[in-house]
């Protein structure tokens, strides 16, 4: 595993902070885009048409104010002679001026109030997803096949501390994307598990916030096959920036094959909670499960970051009794950055405490089991 230096830290922040700032994480390699990306989904195209249309409303209001303000300047100045007219007020005029705005702003709230409308509509899906937003990854759980997993964002290391050059996806490409078929109404079900974050896929006209506590929805139908992106839309920590959406988009044969091998692998990967596993297993395992959900805080050399971020090399916590860190791994720690991550399974988190606890100059030896973690949750 890589080590990260502070100035590898600052480097990152760096980053994350104009993603977040600019909207466009991938800004140093992509191709500026300044207009709308082009819609797949009914909806995405009724908002494109809708910000057009209103676009030309404000130009036409803009060059009539403007022009009519500037030709009154210009041909009755005073240095034509010109003097200005006194009077107090005038009736017709402030009736004409108040009505003609407010019949501007009917004609555009009507279609907007029909795009906002159908943008609620989540009747009829045909496939539904949970999505969790997490510091700083995403979980998709489709509920109806009864599987799930999280997707983080993949982007090399190497080409964030600009050892490497930029790939053409930079900070917007992910291990694990979402997969739903094409020409298929997709109700998500939006919430959070730790702080407020936004499921945002501009292609497909869905931006919803995902709030702890709170479930959202919001819905799409994908009229083409192809792989589209997006990004957390909320501040949300440090890694804001590293946190993108990326949803593929197949035929529906296609989908079902992929839902075919998901099935599979939850089958294959199922695991007797009663194994006994050894130390070198589970630490390597860990080692995986801490690079995917712990590092971006704790740090690759387990030194943390001073202030925010806890060592977790020389910890008490990690060095005391299992049950401590176990307790900490299921319930967080309120009012700290430290959330919850019952969420993954009882291998993973006992994977996870072994690596921790014999990484680094932590030597305990201890190989914390499955069954130990089971325990805890009840």
């Amino acid at each position: 595993m890589e080590r990260t230096s502070k100035g590898t830290r600052g480097r990152r922040l760096a980053a994350a902070t104009f993603a977040a700032l600019t909207g466009l994480p991938g800004v140093a390699v992509a191709a500026r885009e300044w207009n709308l990306q082009t819609p797949v989904t009914e909806i995405a195209r009724q908002q494109y048409e809708l910000h057009t249309f209103i676009f030309w409303i404000c130009v036409v209001i803009f060059v009539g104010v403007f022009g009519v303000m500037f030709y009154s300047l210009f041909k009755h100045r005073k240095s034509v002679g010109h003097q200005a007219e006194p009077f107090h007020e005038n009736t017709v005029v402030e009736i004409v001026w108040t009505v003609i705005p407010f019949l501007i702003l009917l004609f555009m709230a009507w279609p907007a109030t029909r795009t906002i409308l159908a943008m609620k509509d989540t009747t009829a899906s045909e496939l539904t997803i949970k999505v969790t937003g997490y510091q700083w990854k995403w979980n998709y759980d489709y509920l109806q096949e009864g599987f799930g997993y999280y997707s983080n964002l993949s982007t090399p290391l190497a080409q964030i501390e600009n050892r490497e050059p930029k790939g053409e996806h930079y900070l917007l490409e992910v291990d694990h994307p979402m997969v739903v078929p094409v020409d298929t109404k997709v109700r998500v079900l939006i919430t959070a598990g730790d702080v407020l974050h936004a499921w945002w896929v501009p292609a497909f006209g869905v931006k919803q916030d995902a709030i702890p506590g709170f479930v959202r929805d919001s819905w799409f139908r994908a009229e083409k096959v192809g792989t589209f992106r997006g990004q957390c839309a909320e501040l949300c920590g440090k890694e804001h920036g590293f946190m993108p959406v990326v949803v593929e988009v197949k035929s529906k044969e296609d989908y079902a094959k992929w839902v075919a091998e998901q099935k599979a692998k939850v089958a294959a990967a199922a695991e007797d909670p009663s194994k006994v596993w050894d130390e070198k297993a589970l630490a390597e395992r860990g080692e995986k499960i801490f690079a995917a959900n712990c590092v971006a805080c704790h740090q690759a050399n387990g030194k943390g970051v001073p202030g925010a971020f806890p060592a977790l090399d020389g910890s008490k916590v990690v060095l005391g009794p299992s049950a401590d860190q176990i307790g900490v791994l299921l319930n967080g720690r309120p009012g700290t950055a430290m959330a919850s991550f019952k969420q993954l399974s009882n291998t993973d988190l006992a994977s996870v405490i072994t690596y921790t606890r014999n990484a680094w100059s932590n030597k305990t030896g201890q190989a914390i089991q499955p069954a130990e973690i089971q325990a805890a949750r009840k």
